[in-house]
């Protein structure tokens, strides 16, 4: 069975194509990055047969899903014949609600049933119901299974999801912390753990997951007990995009002093707040981190807000989980931009961590140990899966129809 899987990202998409017989083979996989950027792309890999990659306008994501299919089907590094070969669809859906609690093939129900959780993320469930209703176009036959990023939160317990707000809001509109990155969170603990050769389940665990989303999550014994990310996708860290932790009354504020309506602010904190809204250059880390070099005072603020705020979590997950056995990078940011992550680990000695700062500037975009021997607290930096992980999940839901 091949199995296409689309993680559509709020400015990025990820695919891979799996062989699911035996043991799953990755065949073919690609990024689509810069959505909506002058500089947007395509890094197209096929296994065995190289990569390629392409700068070229993608205004939007059915162009990027367009874009990818052709690549997989035409060309000197094509790997279908065609669009028959694929014999299921999977997709990364980032939010689920409190209805979806495991993930789900997708019917008429499911359908409306994430359209329903557009309003609480609504950077990226429009655009993984893009990349579904592209490939029911596509592929009207083939079924499609969606794998929500809040089920590994599920175990959140009610002391860390309930809001300060009156109770009667969560009974009434089922408002609660969520959390997002699930599927991330769950590989890189359990694989680092592997790495290893320890048992995830037996560990405190903090796993840092930094890209232009971006979210930390407490993960004892193998369960999610605290998350960075809330209701929606916008709570908690600084991001490409979007606000992070704000104190509300700066939105009561703004509402008075600039006459903003909710759309306006939903835009806002959404999509010109953040990194892109604290620099004024970009919400791409690689962009900021040039113009810092380059002697740019808000570049250089904006990358000590980063790491300030991810370290702050660090410290307080760590006191959630009363100790820490493992902290791990992942994301774009989190396996490959290895001045971040050394301002995140300056001066946290007190929490038993020593960084091997000389390993952290040679590792990027792979699984490997970043801290001194002398560390109490061992940090890894573990490429995420979440492809992954969602091929599997597809295959085990069809398998059983």
């Amino acid at each position: 069975m091949n199995i296409l899987v689309l993680n559509c990202g709020s400015s990025s998409i990820k695919y891979q194509l799996f062989s699911m017989e035996g043991t799953p083979q990755m065949v073919a996989k690609g990024l689509i990055e810069k959505i909506g950027l002058p500089d947007s792309r395509i890094n197209h890999k096929v296994t065995g047969n190289g990569e390629i990659t392409e700068i070229t306008p993608i205004p939007d994501h059915q162009t990027g899903i367009d874009l990818l299919l052709k690549k997989l089907l035409t060309g000197e590094m094509a790997v279908l014949s065609t669009l028959s070969e694929i014999q299921a669809v999977g997709h990364r859906v980032a939010h689920g609600g409190e209805k979806f609690k495991s993930s789900a093939l997708i019917t008429p129900d499911v359908e409306r049933g994430i359209e329903e959780c557009c309003e609480l993320a609504p950077l990226h469930n429009p655009a993984n119901l893009k990349g579904i209703r592209a490939m029911q176009k596509l592929l009207p036959n083939v079924p499609q299974v969606a794998v929500f990023d809040t089920s590994f939160h599920h175990t959140l317990p009610d002391h860390a999801y309930i809001y300060g707000i009156p109770y009667y809001y969560y009974e009434k509109y089922k408002i609660r912390k969520y959390g997002f990155h699930g599927t991330s969170h769950k590989y890189v603990a359990e694989t680092g753990a592997a790495a290893l050769g320890l048992d995830w389940k037996a560990l405190k665990i903090i796993t840092c997951h930094l890209g232009n989303g971006a979210s930390i999550t407490a993960i004892d014994k193998g369960v999610s007990i605290e998350t960075s990310m809330g209701f929606t996708p916008v709570e908690g860290l600084v991001m490409g995009t979007r606000c992070g932790d704000l104190d509300l009354g700066v939105i009561l504020y703004l509402m008075e002093k600039e006459n903003m309506c909710c759309s306006e602010l939903n835009d806002l904190v959404n999509k010109k707040s953040g990194m892109l809204g604290i620099t004024g250059v970009s919400s791409d880390m690689r962009d900021i981190a040039k113009a810092a070099d380059e002697g740019n005072y808000r570049a250089d603020l904006g990358l000590r807000i980063y790491a300030n705020m991810v370290r702050k979590y660090i410290g307080a997950y760590t006191a959630v989980l009363n100790g820490l056995d493992l902290l791990i990078f992942t994301g774009g940011i989190g396996e490959n931009d290895v001045k971040t992550r050394e301002r995140v680990l300056h001066n946290m000695d007190y929490l038993g961590i020593v960084p091997d700062l000389e390993r952290n500037l040679e590792v990027r975009g792979e699984t490997a140990i970043i801290s001194s021997p002398a560390s109490k607290v061992r940090v890894m930096v573990v490429p995420t899966n979440e492809e992954l992980v969602i091929a599997r999940d597809t295959f085990q839901i069809i398998s059983n129809r």
